[in-house]
């Protein structure tokens, strides 16, 4: 008798083996995290990852730190140019700084899963384009693309019967639809020289929040803005291609100049739906005054520079532009102001470490949640 082929399903269990990775993709790896580190700085980068190849032996006989670099030229990542002093030397290219921000992404945001064209849902149904799978009675000035003919045929055979059949006006149902709404987004980044004070490093988590989140925007969401701005003495913006060098300065935090300039350009945005995002370590501490001067105090918070910066807050409000603080710090005396900050604004706020920074502004982004204070 012929034994007959049984299928079986089940589990396999074995030991976890990394993925196969080329000699290349593997210094790759660690070069794209090195030059985010030196701020865009090839020749540190490099100098970084000699020292790391000695200590942890990355390379071998066969593929050495020259191959590596020979391979980036050749595939791109690096240029040659001639420096200030009449040196030749090597520079990222816009495909590097492409592959800086695609691995932040996926460092920050690596739980998300893709779907259709980035949109973002309101809290309403009507007029849209994304189904509830709920339905009402047709009434004029409805789409006809929006009748539902299944539900519309069955009330029709249920009100007239199958032998008379006859659809009238009554029978229509329409299928609600969610809107979908277009958002402005700015992201201000506290460059001061907080940033890097105390042995931390805090510069780069928040340029990898930011190159993560225009990453995000550019290939989720197309139609939303990405505005990025800094902030210490002055505010200024930043296209997203300079994320990579973006460095600290020996400035205090103007965090008055940052929502003006935030502000001034959400201004000119026809997006009804606008938000701003900033991520910042310390206390505002300067300001500018009308004749061009600073107003600076780096002891505790200074009434005169937090009254403006609460009423810039209220004024955000009035012209409905909720502001999210992510605050890298706990203590008691600046949260007391961010509370009070969040609170002139009904914005929303939050008090973190590093780690992470980058799954709250992702979860605060995608899901449009009802503005709150949460402490």
């Amino acid at each position: 008798m012929k034994k007959e082929n049984i299928n079986r399903k089940g589990f396999v269990f074995k030991p976890y083996s990394a993925p196969s990775q080329t000699p290349f993709e593997k210094l790759f790896d660690v070069f794209k995290e090195l030059i985010t580190h030196t701020s865009g700085d090839f020749d540190e980068a490099i100098d970084w990852l000699r020292e790391l190849d000695k200590e942890y032996n990355l390379t071998t006989p066969d593929y050495t730190i020259e191959d590596f670099i020979e391979d980036l030229k050749a595939k791109g990542y690096i240029r040659e140019e001639i420096r200030p002093d009449g040196k030749k030397g090597n520079a990222i290219t816009a495909k590097t700084e492409r592959a800086i921000r695609q691995s932040a992404l996926d460092q920050i945001f690596g739980n998300i899963k893709r779907s259709g064209s980035g949109n973002h849902k309101s809290k309403g149904i009507g007029i849209g384009d994304e189904h509830t799978g709920e339905f009402r009675n047709y009434q004029f000035g409805d789409a006809l693309d929006k009748v539902s003919m299944t539900e519309s045929l069955r009330n029709a055979q249920i009100n007239h019967g199958i032998g008379d059949f006859n659809l009238t006006e009554d029978d229509l149902v329409v299928e609600e639809t969610t809107h979908k709404s277009q958002m402005s987004t700015v992201l201000m980044i506290d460059i001061s020289h907080s940033m890097i004070l105390y042995g931390e490093d805090r510069i780069t988590p928040a340029k990898k929040v930011a190159m993560a989140l225009a990453e995000l925007i550019t290939t989720r969401y197309p139609k939303d803005t990405l505005d990025i701005l800094v902030f210490g003495n002055d505010a200024w913006p930043i296209k997203i291609k300079d994320l990579p060098y973006l460095n600290v300065g020996p400035y205090h935090t103007n965090t008055v100049a940052g929502l003006q300039l935030a502000m001034d350009l959400l201004r000119r945005k026809r997006n009804t739906n606008k938000q701003i995002f900033m991520i910042t370590d310390g206390k505002p501490s300067c300001l500018r005054l009308p004749d061009g001067t600073y107003y600076k105090d780096s002891n505790g918070l200074n009434p005169y520079i937090t009254n403006k910066c609460y009423a810039q807050a209220q004024q955000a409000r009035k012209l409905h532009i909720p502001i999210t603080t992510f605050m890298i710090a706990q203590d008691p005396y600046l949260m007391q102001f961010v509370e009070e900050f969040t609170h002139a604004n009904q914005g929303k706020a939050f008090y973190t470490g590093l780690k992470g920074l980058g799954e709250m502004i992702f979860e605060d982004y995608e899901t449009n949640r009802k503005k709150r204070i949460k402490r």
